[in-house]
């Protein structure tokens, strides 16, 4: 069969109005089954299904690794910055938070300003934001901080509830509607101490990896203007590449941190299945919450203030409890003895220059005394397929109301993705819940044996796209899947997945390598990420489009 084409302007409204049609659901549909591999999934032997999940708790294979920390130290910090960079700011009377909120602010409008846009903030929290500065700025001349995060500024993707702000997703529908509270992952960020500066705009509903939303002003690509910048936490993605932020938070459905980390060229984690609570935030089987970051010291910091048990999210109870810095500790591990397992059947897939950086890293790892071990897995060449329409299908069930009512007004692409979505049968999707607990299984069976997997996190570097395309939307199957091809082993399974940032192309845009860890073992991922960074096989670059906030006058 054909491939599908890239669809945009006239092309993808016509097609948007076709596909609701009796002819055209019989047509394209049909393309974007069969390019995203959909079709096969029927063909797979019987033995690669388990049994239909009653539970969505991530397989454990084996108690979590032990490892000593061997205070190497924390690797150096970036060209911008981390958290410990800001406190030691403020220690040294360099700055202030008082005059970090406020240049953090002035500097995302000054990106917004920017044509094209590069304002990574769909609205500011200017009031509350200055508010909290003070107290923080105060806190720190008495001594008497909440803890390494405290006065950091940082932010939030659209998808979690913000106290004062429409809970909106991505979309217009909800605009006129404001949270009243915080959800628990901003509440317990705000008692820590760090300071919101405002909320970052997303891809509607999350439904797009791309980072192209033309119901909002989305920021490009840092490293480069006419490249996308990922999705769907695409504003959070580019806050913390820019260096507007040392970190921020993101939600991650079918690589949504992960990918905008990646194009980027930042840090970023999908934690363990329940390890941080979605309470008015995401919902479905597949969706997680985590932070993108500078360095693996802030992501371990941030998960360490977010995750645990909370009691309105009863998914927090697949959880163990979180002992006090057991994710920082592991930063000075190193990887002596770490056993990584190489698929090269998925490796070949990626692009020529994905491949060699991330192998590059790999071997960087193996000097230092880490175990490379070639494993099979062969259901990861169809998790994208079989979370396509795990993730898809959630989605156009969960909007049931918003798309009977108001089809017409979602963005063409979101259109076309659930009328396709009408051409599954229920068979089919339960099917591919027994290829799911398949996979699961082979995962688990892996990590019985191994410490981490290694995946590239995309197979390409950021796709190039047209204004007209960004502008006004743009569906294209093979970019979707040259962004989400590695990301469901993690989503499916609920284990945690990690992204470094190994380098750059020939066309200067970074490159990520994806690690999974066991459940419940993200420190692991974080010693080898955090060693990455310590011998400089992973290092954010400074883009194009960079802005430095610590240079604020002390007030």
């Amino acid at each position: 069969m054909a491939s599908s084409p890239r669809l945009s302007g006239l092309a993808l409204r016509s097609a948007a109005r076709l596909v609701r049609s009796r002819f055209g659901a019989l047509t394209l549909p049909r393309l974007l089954r069969a390019e995203l591999k959909v079709n096969e999934l029927a063909g797979l032997p019987i033995e690669s299904r388990g049994k239909l999940p009653l539970h969505n708790g991530p397989l454990q294979a084996r108690p979590p690794r032990e490892g000593e920390d061997l205070a190497l130290g924390t690797p150096a910090a970036p060209w911008s910055g981390t958290s410990e960079s800001y406190a030691r700011a403020y220690a040294k009377g360099e700055s202030s938070p008082t005059a970090v909120v406020d240049r953090a602010l002035s500097l995302a409008r000054e990106l917004a300003a920017r044509t094209p846009t590069m304002g990574p903030i769909y609205m500011y929290a200017d009031d509350v934001a200055r508010e909290e500065a003070a107290a923080a700025t105060a806190r720190h001349r008495s001594g008497k901080t909440r803890g390494p995060l405290d006065g950091v500024p940082c932010v939030i993707k659209e998808e979690m509830a913000i106290r004062g702000f429409p809970w909106s997703f991505g979309t217009h529908l909800y605009d006129g509607v404001k949270s009243a509270k915080d959800s628990t992952v901003v509440a317990r960020l705000r008692e820590a101490g760090a300071i919101l500066v405002g909320m970052t705009a997303m891809t509607e509903y999350g439904m797009t990896p791309t980072g192209i939303n033309p119901k909002r002003p989305m920021p490009r690509n840092p490293h480069a203007t006419d490249c996308i910048p990922g999705g769907s936490s695409t504003g959070t993605g580019v806050a913390v590449g820019t260096g507007l932020v040392p970190f921020g938070m993101g939600a991650d459905g079918g690589g949504s941190i992960r990918i905008p980390a990646a194009l980027n060229g930042v840090f970023g984690i999908k934690p363990t299945w329940g390890r941080i609570s979605r309470e008015s935030a995401s919902g479905g089987t597949v969706a997680h919450l985590g932070p993108l970051a500078t360095s693996t010291l802030d992501l371990a910091r941030v998960l360490e203030v977010t995750g645990g048990a909370d009691p309105l999210d009863d998914e927090t109870r697949w959880a163990p409890p979180l002992v006090a810095g057991q994710f920082t500790r592991a930063i000075g591990r190193g990887v002596r003895g770490l056993r990584i397992g190489i698929e090269e059947s998925e490796w070949r897939d990626a692009d020529a220059a994905v491949a060699r950086a991330g192998r590059e890293a790999l071997r960087a790892l193996e000097k230092e005394g880490a175990v490379l071990v070639p494993v099979t897995i062969p259901m990861a060449r169809y998790a994208a397929a079989i979370g396509y329409v795990s993730i898809a299908v959630e989605a156009r069930a969960a909007l049931f109301a918003e798309w009977r009512d108001h089809a017409d007004e979602l963005t063409h692409d979101l259109q076309i993705t659930f009328a396709t979505l009408d051409t599954l049968t229920a068979p089919e999707l339960l099917d591919s819940q027994r290829l799911r607990a398949g996979l699961r299984r082979e995962v688990a069976n892996v990590l019985g044996d191994v410490d981490l997997l290694a995946l590239p996190t995309t197979t390409s570097t950021a796709p190039r796209v047209t204004d007209a395309e960004f502008g006004g939307g743009m569906l294209d199957a093979r970019v979707i899947e040259a962004l989400c091809r590695y990301a469901f082993v993690g989503n499916l399974t609920g284990l945690p997945a990690g992204t470094a940032p190994v380098g750059l192309d020939d066309a200067s845009l970074p490159i990520g390598l994806q690690l999974v860890g066991d459940a419940w073992d993200e420190a692991t991922v974080f010693a080898a990420m955090a060693h990455l960074e310590r011998i400089g096989a992973a290092k954010v670059a400074r883009p194009k489009v960079a802005v430095d906030v610590l240079t604020a006058t002390p007030r």
